[in-house]
């Protein structure tokens, strides 16, 4: 098929080598613009296209659709779809209408649950027991469209954001490639409106650890937020992030260090598995252990 790609970050890459390799042609990819990275604050490229560059891909990266020559330069490719994955723009109607078939996004939750911005965090924080990603067809509000495959996937009890994240990516790759070869068979399911939920943006302020919560709370926050913000919590002045937790057996203060790095809460305890103090490396506890001083009865603040 004639393909547009739209996508931005890490997580839609898979996404466009899998359409490469499936044989579509790619007539465009589209992104975010660069923007300042790094030290020297140098435009710096989003993953989707420095990829797209090393594959040989032509890239537009628009601000925005207000520019009715942007549309028309979009219509003009002539897609028979347009594949949209993590992009970062809302897309105006008369971009969604342009292909042929309209306009597929692949969203990392099972909708209605989870539309918005960071479906995969609130799964996690939200203690789910499974999430999966869905092929959509695109229309005017926010991930509401009707639904033509679905896949699902269990969350662990040790999955992080971040391996979840790179679970769905490679689900996502796998049923979008799926659904263009089955395209004229599939049968486009509206969402129902009960159970949906919105995946609000992450929120700094949300990363401080609360010791007085349960700790399956405070270890699905651990969790939710790994890598990025980050749970953290100050142990005598310094912040150290948490990345990887479990829930324990203990008792004590919350916010006590109960044994090695485990630490109690309003009720039970979480073992850290693995953490990164100020100006570190995340490491595993035992290299933590052997850098930081956390005699039983010690507390994070």
């Amino acid at each position: 098929m004639r393909v547009i790609f739209m996508g931005s970050p890490e997580f839609s890459v898979p996404v466009l080598d899998a359409l490469v390799e499936a044989g579509h042609d790619i007539l465009c990819v589209y992104c975010q613009p660069p923007r300042p990275a790094g030290r020297g604050k140098k435009d710096r490229p989003t993953p989707v296209q420095a990829r797209a560059m090393s594959l040989g891909l032509p890239v537009r990266h628009p601000a925005n659709f207000r520019d009715p020559a942007e549309v028309a330069a979009f219509a003009d490719l002539g897609a028979d779809v347009a594949v949209v994955v993590a992009y970062g723009l809302l897309l105006p109607q008369s971009v969604l209408n342009a292909p042929r078939h309209g306009c597929l996004n692949i969203h990392a939750s099972l909708l209605p649950r989870w539309r918005g911005a960071a479906p995969i965090h609130r799964a996690i924080l939200a203690g789910d027991a499974e999430t999966g990603v869905c092929i959509m067809q695109m229309e005017a509000g926010l991930d509401t469209g009707p639904v033509l495959l679905r896949r699902v996937t269990q969350i662990g009890e040790s999955d992080t954001t971040a391996s979840l994240h790179d679970r769905l990516s490679d689900l996502g790759a796998k049923a979008i490639v799926e659904a263009l070869a089955r395209l004229p068979e599939l049968t486009p399911a509206p969402q129902p409106e009960a159970g949906a939920t919105y995946a609000k943006k992450i929120d700094k302020d949300e990363a401080r650890i609360d010791w007085t919560r349960p700790a399956v709370e405070i270890d699905r926050q651990i969790r939710g937020l790994s890598p990025f913000p980050g749970a953290w919590s100050t142990f005598r002045g310094e912040r150290i992030k948490f990345h990887l937790s479990r829930v324990t057996d203990g008792q004590g203060a919350p916010g006590a260090v109960i044994g090695a790095l485990t630490i109690a809460c309003g009720e039970g305890a979480v073992e850290i598995l693995s953490a990164q103090r100020e100006g570190k490396r995340a490491m595993q506890i035992e290299e933590i252990l052997r850098g930081l001083d956390l005699p039983e009865g010690s507390r994070f603040e």
